[in-house]
């Protein structure tokens, strides 16, 4: 595995323009949907713009934030190239489960806007393997199963799909948590590949298969430690515009959801202010009624006797 040091890595920001950076990392997606990766879309339009793939193939697309915001890139770079996303679209312990809406909506957007580019094949990734030829893909992107040997086993079945000057993209390299153990394949492969890690958005790996061509992905993953926290401090930055921009979108049916909870709570209210007001004339009806007359010398006798001896 090696690199091409055509340049230096090090490249000082006063005298020369950032490589790590270009005018597509600052796009806006057109597509915000639910996900964890929302913070990663302005390296994913860098990284297709310096790549120029042919094929890209996605092991996890649940929502399909990262699947379109490759298919956008490939559309608006005009790059003639094949995109690939893989789910049974069914969802699994860590990302919860849900029901067939949610490929549906995906599909909805392929079909109206990437269907000559974006393609989906639902069923397990092993299945689908037989599909995709050796040496074929430029950039492969595993974000399915998080556990320390599905994570492996997906990276094993297809890292020979990815060709020689290929990339393999890891998402939730930073995640600890609930039995996630992709942090601890990308300990192993990247000691043994060129790579770089976001540590934001909950970390996103960037691996080099083969010898790296492209002079922007050689800086980058030659870079020294002053020049790796400028280009993470970067993207934290842009990506954090895209976080931002989901939660302003979100906010109207969040506004929505809030009213309609307050009606329902304004009418739970109504309702047991009417059922009090009815116990209430029941009461008064009764203190007024002949019995209530009838029985105030027993109340009274009864008062009495409770009081007990003095």
């Amino acid at each position: 595995m090696t690199l091409l040091d055509d340049e230096p890595a090090r490249r000082s920001t006063a005298t020369a323009a950032p490589t790590w950076l270009s005018p597509v990392s600052y796009w806006q997606p057109a597509h915000i949907v639910t996900s964890a990766w929302l913070e990663h879309a302005p390296f994913a339009f860098w990284l297709v713009d310096v790549l120029r793939p042919v094929r890209i193939v996605e092991l996890g697309t649940h929502y399909g934030f990262s699947f379109f915001v490759f298919s956008e890139a490939a559309r608006r770079l005009e790059i003639d190239l094949e995109i690939y996303a893989l789910d049974t679209w069914q969802g699994d312990d860590h990302a919860g489960h849900y029901g067939d809406d949610v490929f549906q909506s995906v599909r909805d957007v392929v079909e109206r806007e990437y269907a000559a580019t974006s393609h989906l094949m639902r069923g397990l990734f092993e299945d689908s393997r037989p599909f995709i030829l050796d040496d074929s893909v430029d950039l492969l992107h595993i974000d399915g199963r998080h556990g320390y040997d599905d994570v492996k086993q997906d990276f094993e079945q297809w890292v020979d799909t990815v060709r020689d000057g290929g990339i393999v993209l890891f998402h939730d390299v930073a995640e600890h948590d609930r039995d996630f153990g992709v942090w601890r394949l990308w300990g192993e492969l990247s000691s043994r590949y060129p790579s770089f890690e976001f540590t934001h958005g909950h970390g996103l790996g960037v691996l080099a298969v083969g010898t790296v061509r492209a002079r922007s992905l050689t800086e980058l993953f030659n870079a020294d430690e002053a020049t790796t926290a400028l280009i993470r401090s970067d993207y934290e930055q842009l990506g954090a515009r895209i976080a931002r921009q989901a939660r302003l979108e979100a906010m109207p049916a969040e506004i929505e959801s809030l009213h309609d909870r307050v009606s329902a709570l304004t009418s739970e209210l109504a309702r047991a202010r009417s059922e009090t007001d009815r116990r209430d004339e029941i009461l008064a009806e009764y203190v007024h009624s002949t019995s209530w007359r009838i029985t105030r010398p027993l109340r009274a006798v009864g008062r009495y006797l409770g009081r007990g001896p003095r």
